[in-house]
């Protein structure tokens, strides 16, 4: 671990973000440039003493998964998120066609989308980070296991599916199969998109007779009917913005102006999580 040169990345990374390039509002008095550390901590998930004992060179050795999330505060290309690793003493993540460090561009461009549901997928359909709109439309992503793969997720809990009419059950299915196999095509055996369609050809007669139309797609609905348990149903138009590589994608659902699901987004705004009297 190489103290002194992490202490002196973490700090110039940090002074180079303004409070606008991760969501926040600057708000006044602010006597040095980029982020504040305590901004740092709170985005991260640590204590504000443990980040800045990183950044005085007096730290333990973050682990990998703290690494990870300090990429992603710090919105680290690839290429820095690997030197960061570097630096902390671990060895570099692997670099799989499915990967789950968020792009940076994409990430930003979420940063700003507060008053509609938007969310990041990975070409397996993991959920890598969504705004609090969207959570409070699709629940809490699963971060552990093949149950982090929507596809996975579809065809073997059926809760997963009540976010969705019952009408729209079978197109959604084909769509969770068709943008499995253009994932699985561009991966390597024994990949987590490996793993998943091993899975399911073993625990889902339904998938088996999917996956056997050989549909390729990574394309999304345009519109969408999403269901929510006290609202009820919200329409919604869909766009989705990718990568340069196809990797991961940024899907955008909005309704449209001066409908009833408008109003339905403004409420889920105030109210979130919370059971409506």
């Amino acid at each position: 671990m190489n103290r002194a040169a992490l202490a002196d990345f973490l700090r110039r990374r940090r002074e180079a973000l303004r409070p606008s390039d991760v969501g926040l509002v600057p708000g006044p008095r602010r006597r040095a440039p980029g982020l504040r550390r305590e901004e740092v901590a709170a985005l991260t998930g640590m204590s504000v003493d443990y980040y800045a004992r990183l950044e005085q060179q007096r730290g333990p050795q973050p682990s990998e998964q703290m690494l990870a999330a300090l990429a992603r505060s710090l919105r680290l290309t690839v290429e820095e998120r690997d030197y960061l690793f570097r630096l902390a003493g671990h060895g570099v993540p692997r670099r799989a066609p499915v990967d789950s460090h968020v792009a940076p561009a994409l990430l930003r461009v979420l940063d700003r989308l507060e008053d509609t549901p938007a969310l990041i997928l990975s070409g397996l359909g993991e959920t890598l980070v969504q705004n609090r709109l969207a959570e409070a439309i699709f629940g809490p992503a699963p971060t552990t296991g093949l149950a982090r793969s929507s596809a996975y997720r579809w065809f073997t809990d059926p809760a997963s599916r009540a976010v969705y009419p019952p009408e729209d059950h079978e197109r959604q299915a084909r769509s969770q199969v068709a943008s499995l196999r253009a994932a699985h095509a561009a991966a390597c055996p024994g990949s987590p998109a490996d793993e998943v369609l091993r899975a399911l050809l073993r625990q889902s007669p339904e998938f088996v007779r999917l996956w056997e139309l050989h549909e390729v797609s990574r394309r999304f609905e345009d519109h969408k009917t999403l269901v929510h348990p006290e609202l009820g149903r919200i329409d919604v138009d869909c766009q989705a913005l990718f990568t340069e590589d196809q990797s991961q994608a940024l899907l955008v659902l909005t309704p449209a102006p001066n409908s009833e699901a408008e109003e339905k987004i403004r409420l889920l705004a105030v109210l979130g999580h919370e059971t409506f009297a």
